[in-house]
């Protein structure tokens, strides 16, 4: 009893560290002062000058095009990848899964310096562009690992009974392959949306000085002062992302929940 209790409580310690910082966050952004050691009471001030403010506007726009076009695009190469991948034997498919979960073990600050130093050999000039490759170069292995478990469950006869009936490779695809995959493609477009909408490291170094995310945006705006509008932004931000990943969590928990027949 006694030692279930003090699991009770560790538990509750690590939660404590973990979730205080963020919920005394949240609570300042609806606080109507500005002193962080002083409650002026309950407002939604902070929250109509975020969205009045102009540079954080753009960025927040610049956030949701580079996650969407991202995790789109990661998504296409990624499902590709996964169903080539898939198709390969075991040696050369273990091989492959290796090199694409590099950028996943590989440090966040390691894959923004490798891919900076990347475009500057290359002369490429820093910008929308390149962050959206860097994005898109560390979203594919996330998609690869929603999709592969699904190409795993397939029936490789359902596809090869489509051809023998007198459908196309391509037709078969469409219409038998990815009706399967599809709750997997669709996880993995999420898991890239969110790890891009989230990107703080690997889009500095590769941003250029014209162009700002959130992420980056809310670093330069703490260097100058912490405003009581980057309360308001950090909330919406931690709110959308646990939305999506409670999402993406719900959707892998009804795909590995048991088919109960009638």
């Amino acid at each position: 009893m006694v030692k279930r209790y003090l699991e009770r409580f560790y538990v509750g310690l690590i939660i404590l560290f973990l979730y205080a910082p963020i919920l005394i966050l949240i609570t300042l952004s609806f606080n109507q002062s500005k002193s962080r050691a002083k409650w002026g009471g309950f407002t939604l001030h902070w929250y109509r000058e975020l969205f009045q403010n102009e540079a954080i506007m753009n960025a927040l726009y610049t956030t949701l095009i580079i996650a969407l076009l991202s995790a789109l695009i990661a998504t296409i190469i990624g499902t590709t990848a996964a169903i080539a991948m898939n198709s390969m034997k075991r040696t050369p498919r273990m091989i492959m899964m290796g090199i694409t979960n590099i950028p996943m073990l590989n440090a966040d600050i390691v894959t923004g310096i490798s891919l900076m130093l990347i475009f500057v050999a290359l002369r490429y000039t820093l910008g929308f562009s390149s962050v959206l490759m860097a994005h898109i170069t560390f979203n594919i292995p996330y998609v690869i690992l929603s999709v592969m478990p699904k190409l795993k469950q397939l029936n490789p006869h359902t596809f090869e009974a489509a051809l023998d009936l007198g459908a196309s490779p391509v037709y078969a695809f469409f219409k038998v392959i990815l009706p399967d995959i599809f709750p997997g493609v669709l996880s993995g477009f999420f898991l890239a949306f969110t790890m891009s909408l989230d990107d703080f490291v690997i889009t500095h170094f590769t941003k250029g000085p014209e162009i700002n995310t959130l992420s980056t945006k809310i670093y330069t705006e703490v260097r100058k002062g912490i405003k009581p509008e980057i309360y308001a932004l950090s909330t919406l931000m931690f709110i959308t992302v646990l939305i999506l990943l409670i999402l993406i969590n719900r959707r892998n928990a009804e795909k590995k929940a048991p088919v109960r027949k009638a």
